[in-house]
């Protein structure tokens, strides 16, 4: 979809509460099975690090069902715990040390998670742990997404656009929620995302780019990004460079791309088994972006593969089990599997997300990027977890902030957005 080439840099004013929420909601455990995840055999009340400050809210995407919620203030226990709730301590995200995220491309839940071209997503993994049936991506089209779950910062005209010109961010000010006011790709210093906190704290973080500086003639092996202010020639997949700088987030910040730790922490593959071997060598916060063609984007390939779903899902099977077999995440860890965006017509989103001073609709044709699902995987999730609580990237972030213990950045810390609680995390001793 084509956008004007006109900037609205508004400050927006927002009157009253925010009843925003992704706060209450149900999940229910489920016995893994051979063909698909069976019955519930038990109802789990959400809850975990965060009390919900509001009522769980979302606009529901075209033929999804929403969510059931229920008032967001904490109401006094009328009754005194059992024995049995004060035995076990409650959970707290800080437990996870490890978190291993991996991104996909543009599908929505109904055709991901709900398809027969994906039995290892759609079956194998949420047999294994929690599937998320209601968490939303943010915004329209892809770039916008990768950046709004590293730093909160909201979709732009540039973003939403996905940079052809890697253009540096022209900086006006800094509004509500920290969304920084401006135009352009490449933030200043003075906007952060989470490995910049991390990195203030000791705690080490690395990003794995597949294909990255397989074509040295279009970007390094490490740090792989386009000359500042002249274009992006990674838009299109070469057959044998299927890289892509919009599905890397990690270089739209000069506080990484400026900084000599983005050669030893920005990365490709070949990094991934030798890192992954043990704990030692293993970050505290990793990010893995497929290639065009393992993350379902092209279909066909520049290279011949078939892409789509049935990539995506033999990328998975291959790919997956390299992590599930690491010491980090066998001893702490933590595994998310989504996808940026949904299909572009549905524009649906929850948690009470709003639009930044950049772009008026973050879902071009409305205020989300739809409803896309997600698999976690973690030794504190009980396999057969499904939850139906409303989360987006927004709240994917406020999860490994808290995990890190670092302050909420964007919108990350609007008022009302809850971290994952125990609806996901329904195995709290580990």
């Amino acid at each position: 979809m084509a956008l004007s080439r006109v900037h609205f840099l508004t400050a927006f004013v927002f009157a009253g509460t925010i009843a925003s929420g992704c706060g209450a909601g149900t999940s229910t455990v489920q016995a893994p099975g051979a063909g698909g995840i069976p019955a519930p055999i038990a109802s789990v009340a959400p809850g975990g690090t965060a009390t919900p400050g509001g009522s769980a809210t979302s606009t529901p995407a075209p033929g999804h069902t929403a969510a059931p919620t229920a008032p967001g203030s904490s109401a006094t226990p009328s009754a005194a715990p059992t024995a049995a709730a004060t035995a076990t301590a409650p959970f707290s995200l800080s437990s996870v040390k490890h978190v291993f995220i991996v991104m996909l491309e543009n599908e929505s839940y109904s055709a991901s998670f709900g398809g027969a071209q994906t039995p290892y997503l759609s079956t194998t993994l949420p047999s294994q742990g929690a599937l998320l049936e209601d968490y939303y991506s943010v915004g329209h089209e892809s770039l916008d997404n990768y950046i709004a779950m590293i730093s909160g910062q909201a979709p732009s005209y540039d973003t939403q656009t996905d940079c052809q010109d890697y253009l540096n961010f022209i900086y006006i000010a800094t509004l509500v929620d920290g969304q920084a006011a401006g135009a352009g790709c490449v933030f200043p210093t003075n906007v952060l995302n989470i490995t910049d906190e991390l990195s203030a704290k000791g705690v080490t973080w690395k990003a794995y780019m597949e294909d990255m500086g397989n074509d040295p003639a279009r970007e390094s092996a490490t740090c792989g990004h386009p000359v500042l202010n002249m274009q992006d020639h990674t838009q299109d997949a070469e057959a044998s460079d299927q890289y892509a700088t919009r599905h890397n987030p990690f270089m739209y910040f000069h506080t990484i791309v400026d900084n000599p730790i983005c050669n030893t922490n920005v990365v490709n593959f070949q990094h991934v088994a030798t890192d992954l071997s043990s704990i030692a060598t293993t970050a505290n916060y990793n990010y893995f972006t497929p290639n065009l063609c393992d993350d379902g984007h092209d279909s066909p390939c520049a290279n011949g593969d078939a892409g789509g779903l049935p990539q995506i899902n033999t990328f998975l099977a291959s790919f997956i089990p390299t992590i599930l077999a690491s010491p980090a995440f066998k001893e702490d860890g933590l595994l998310i599997v989504t996808f940026d965006e949904a299909a572009v017509s549905d524009a649906s989103s929850c948690c009470g997300e709003l639009p930044g001073p950049n772009s008026a609709d973050p879902g071009l044709a409305g205020l989300g990027g739809g409803v896309i699902g997600a698999v976690m995987l973690s030794p504190f999730i009980k396999p057969g977890t499904v939850s139906m609580m409303p989360y987006n990237h927004y709240a994917l972030l406020l999860t490994t902030e808290d995990i890190f213990r670092v302050a909420p950045l964007g919108y990350s810390q609007t008022s009302g957005l809850n971290p994952l609680g125990s609806d996901v995390f329904t195995n709290p001793g580990g």
